[in-house]
């Protein structure tokens, strides 16, 4: 065979490859229902790295086997006093987040030395998954977290025969709460078969108990309705405010019930309020990137707007992963320079950064999105329950295991609230948009890093010149707060306020006047003074009682005209209303 033969035959692509990916990407999706979505080559990578960096950390393995000893002895120390009825202060506490043994029941002999041996087991773990030299930050991480995991699985409050509270109620009931426990057990098993939302939710309804504000719709494409609020001021703001939600949650979080309701709230205040409300996508929307969402979404509405309005800013808000497709169309709306529509920018719990994007983060690998991609290729879209899933993990001992306990070893049916119906109202992402924001924004940082292409041409965050409203909550695992703090380093415009409050990613934005026990931090940095790490700012900053909501809405107002002007007629002279807030979107299952 001649070397020109044989460089045509080494270089013909070989007619099966299609179907061999075609086999490779559907044992990846059979596998994924076995494994909740989580990548097994992934995991084993992960803990053979942390395995070989140990392997040669003679000093670690020394000194875990010291802490080891020493552990061991202290416990036997109290342990014998324990078993002398002598008075003794626990060897460990449990951190302030875990309820798990705060129960007078686990302060009785044997059930206090139990618990403190599993704690101490913790926190050595913890010690051997940590601080190894050679080992980078996110695999650390990473293995540290699959530690948790599987102690969280093997914790004593899990097992009835080790768990006093269980024991007590077995006893004071003749047994009767593991009937309660396994007829909610059935009960869970069959809606989570059926697809029918979790016990209590369906005395929530949408549009009677919940998203209840007065409005229209007044614009619908493919891939969003529109729907402008009902004034309830005689006179209103000139700059109306358009929320963009994100896609992987229903928009009634930010209308939730009258009591908790963002929406109804800046309405009452005398602003022309827009929301955005995502259609749940199906198989036959596969293809619909982050592109189509958009141009269907904050740009569309953006047009629309300023159609009803016209002559007049607009205060755009974005939540969660709207914020961080909102700030892409301000960035490209500030790249081309001609369009200056924005009269401000509010980001809550967003990031534009996912360098430092939290726990969630160690799912998003290059593995895991092969594996992901695997499973949505098959169906065309990511369901809902899987992110939700993802979520749990996050929070397995309060959101998994302590659930297990209360409701089926206990019997207790942790009673429905409106933030947990919502909760349970998933929604579906299509395949090519969510393969295009894992890889584009969380594994290469596009955005962050002026790379992320609008038309064709990139963007840049820097572009941005409108004044910038961050709120970032405390406890968030989805958008770690140091993370959305970060866009006061990617921003040059003239001011940015950053807003601290306590909470989660959910109910810390859910944060009505009057909500007990909410706390804030709020700074403003102007264009000429320096940058402040989020360690010192938080050390320095002032806390403030109270809702954040009014200081924001503080805010808008005097980003807006002084002079108020009539309400605009529902859709104005453009677009005839379709149909009743919530909408239909909403409504799609």
């Amino acid at each position: 065979m001649s070397d020109h033969n044989h460089q045509d035959f080494r270089h013909t692509p070989n007619k099966g490859l299609f179907a061999t990916k075609i086999l490779d990407r559907a044992i990846k999706a059979n596998m994924a229902g076995l494994t909740g979505g989580i990548t097994p080559a992934g995991v084993s990578t992960v803990i053979y790295e942390w395995l070989a960096h140990l392997a040669m950390a003679p000093g670690k393995q020394l000194e875990l086997a010291q802490e080891m000893a020493y552990k061991s002895e202290y416990l036997l120390r109290h342990a014998r006093q324990f078993s002398q009825g002598l008075d003794s202060a626990p060897c460990i506490k449990p951190d302030s987040h875990d309820s798990r043994f705060k129960g007078e029941a686990w302060s009785r002999w044997p059930y206090n030395l139990i618990y403190q041996s599993f704690l101490l087991q913790q926190e050595w773990w913890e010690n051997a998954t940590t601080n190894i030299d050679g080992l980078s930050d996110s695999t650390e991480n990473a293995v540290s977290f699959i530690g948790r995991q599987l102690l969280d699985r093997w914790s004593p409050s899990n097992f009835p025969w080790l768990n006093p509270e269980v024991i007590d109620a077995t006893l004071e009931q003749g047994g009767m709460n593991f009937v309660r426990g396994w007829e909610n057990f059935c009960e869970d098993r069959e809606r989570r078969m059926t697809g029918c939302p979790p016990a209590g939710a369906e005395q929530f309804k949408i549009g009677e108990d919940m998203a209840t504000t007065p409005g229209k719709v007044v614009y619908r494409n493919h891939l969003i309705e529109l729907i402008q609020y009902t004034p309830t001021t005689e006179k209103v703001y000139a700059e109306p405010v358009l929320i963009v939600p994100a896609w992987i949650m229903k928009y009634y979080i930010l209308d939730l019930t009258p009591e908790k309701s963002l929406v109804r709230y800046l309405v009452d205040q005398g602003h022309t309020v827009f929301m955005i409300s995502w259609r749940n996508v199906t198989s036959e929307d596969r293809e619909l990137g982050m592109g189509s969402y958009r141009r269907l979404g904050p740009k569309a509405a953006l047009d629309v707007v300023s159609s009803i309005l016209p002559g007049h800013k607009i205060h755009a808000v974005g939540y969660c992963l709207g914020g961080t497709l909102l700030s892409i169309q301000a960035a490209a709306m500030a790249r081309d320079g001609k369009d200056d529509r924005l009269a401000s920018l509010t980001l809550l719990a967003a990031q534009v950064d996912f360098t430092e994007a939290g726990e969630l983060s160690m799912f998003i690998t290059e593995s895991e999105v092969d594996y992901l991609e695997s499973m949505m290729q098959e169906r065309g879209y990511l369901d809902g329950t899987q992110m939700a899933g993802a979520f749990q993990l996050l929070r397995s001992n309060d959101l998994v295991w302590s659930h297990m306990v209360r409701e089926y070893m206990l019997g207790e049916r942790q009673k429905m609230i409106p933030l947990m119906a919502w909760n349970a109202d998933v929604t579906r992402m299509p395949y090519l948009m969510h393969s295009q924001y894992l890889r584009r924004l969380y594994l290469n940082n596009d955005l962050a890093a002026g790379r992320y292409i609008v038309g064709d041409r990139p963007i840049a965050i820097t572009d941005i010149n409108a004044p910038i409203f961050s709120v970032a909550t405390r406890s968030d695992h989805v958008a770690p707060w140091r993370s959305a703090y970060k866009i006061r380093l990617l921003t040059d415009t003239d001011e940015v306020t950053f807003l601290l409050t306590s909470g989660g990613h959910n109910a810390g934005i859910v944060s009505e006047p009057g909500h007990p026990r909410r706390v804030y931090q709020v700074e403003t940095r102007h264009e000429k003074q320096s940058y402040i790490d989020p360690d010192t700012w938080i050390n320095t900053v002032p806390e403030q009682r109270g809702s954040w909501w009014p200081v924001w809405q503080q805010w808008l107002v005097e980003r807006s005209s002084k002079e108020q002007i009539a309400s605009p007629a529902m859709g104005g002279e453009e677009y005839s209303p379709l149909t009743d807030a919530p909408g239909t979107y909403v409504l799609q299952k």
